[in-house]
């Protein structure tokens, strides 16, 4: 039996490393389609709808904010995206609280990028700080249960923790760093989780008797009581503008002394390694794929380039990678060879745990059926 050929897209970098791609006749994937169909419309909009778009929904911060401490809330994690969030809201006259989600993983430079964004404009910053041997033991649950999201606990606390902070001020807004011109494209099947899967996470989490108890942690129902019935929206700020990302970090750079990194959400030293080590080498992914198939489609990249960046490995060197390894180990408390054993160890799917996913997919279907869709 001969070996299955290797594909790539025509049109973007995206290949059969995503378990559900499929190729027109003429060689460009569903992702570009999809892409194509559904986001054109948003990154590639006239700037003149654009900008009356902005001016409305600005308004509509600014009225529901009017007489609180704050009219909206912004992410930050330091990386391009919620950084240039915080710059283009002071520049709308927005009065934003900074939130800040510390999972004990933070690199120098994010740490330095969110002092000096802060400071520089003005912003007010609530940090909410997760108690590390509580948060650990929740990762080392996920390593154990050889389960793929391992972010899915930052992703799902930083959601939390954020809504929190809204209800407490009031505020109806916010404002994330999410957007479709880096983030575009559909995330493949099978490349993270739901992050709203609290079921999920407390299942991984009794497997090694962990007790969640300060861990800041949100299900489906939490989700629907937010955006239902207190009525919060988490918006993606950045589609009403023609948010080129070169352009915002040279912007960051010269205004705020920003410090730039390699690639997409290294912000954090366990995501440059989760993303650049341990997802192409235990998962057989490549998250490069997604976010440089979405610059290409967006135009921000040409395809020749985002393939030449794909020939070199996630770390710009091996000591870089070394320099993370060591550094994981040392935090995790492993040794190297449990590091190999659990790269070596078969996958898992989160759905082997008790899940959300019926729920969600329930209340999603409530959701479209009410809207007459």
């Amino acid at each position: 039996m001969f070996p299955k050929e290797h594909r790539i897209c025509l049109r973007c970098v995206m290949d059969d490393s995503a378990s559900e791609i499929t190729f027109d006749d003429a060689g460009v994937c569903n992702y570009c389609t999809y892409f194509e169909r559904r986001v054109n419309g948003v990154v590639f909009a006239p700037e003149h709808e654009r900008a009356q778009q902005r001016r409305a929904f600005v308004e509509k911060v600014k009225k529901a904010g009017k007489g609180k401490k704050y009219d909206c809330i912004i992410g930050l994690s330091g990386g391009v995206d919620s950084s240039y969030v915080i710059h283009l809201a002071l520049s709308e006259g927005l009065r934003p609280l900074a939130v800040h989600m510390d999972n004990n993983w933070n690199s120098e430079l994010a740490v330095n990028n969110i002092k000096n964004l802060v400071t520089r404009l003005g912003v007010d910053l609530y940090t909410h700080v997760i108690d590390w041997p509580e948060y650990k033991g929740l990762m080392q649950s996920f390593f154990d249960a050889d389960v793929i999201d391992v972010e899915l606990l930052y992703d799902n606390a930083m959601l939390a923790v954020n809504y929190k902070q809204a209800r407490r001020y009031g505020i109806k807004y916010i404002l994330s760093g999410s957007n479709s011109a880096t983030e575009g494209m559909p995330m493949p099947e099978g490349w993270n989780w739901r992050k709203w899967d609290k079921r999920n996470i407390k299942a991984i989490a009794r497997r090694n008797a962990v007790r969640i108890r300060t861990f800041p942690i949100m299900g489906t129902l939490g989700y629907v009581y937010n955006r239902v019935v207190r009525r919060i929206q988490w918006v993606s700020f950045l589609d009403f503008y023609d948010y080129q990302k070169e352009a915002a970090t040279v912007l960051l750079e010269e205004k705020y002394a920003y410090k730039r990194y390699p690639y997409k959400h290294y912000e954090s030293v366990f995501t440059r390694f989760y993303q650049g080590h341990i997802l192409p080498e235990k998962f057989g992914v490549d998250k490069r794929k997604l976010h440089l198939s979405t610059l290409v489609m967006s135009g921000q990249m040409s395809r020749e380039e985002a393939l030449h960046l794909l020939e070199g490995a996630p770390y710009q060197s091996t000591d870089e990678l070394d320099r993370d390894r060591k550094y994981f180990l040392k935090k995790m408390g492993w040794t190297a060879d449990q590091l190999e054993s659990y790269l070596r160890r078969p996958a898992a799917p989160h759905d082997a745990y008790p899940s959300e996913r019926g729920l969600w997919d329930m209340m999603r279907k409530m959701y479209q059926w009410g809207r007459g869709s």
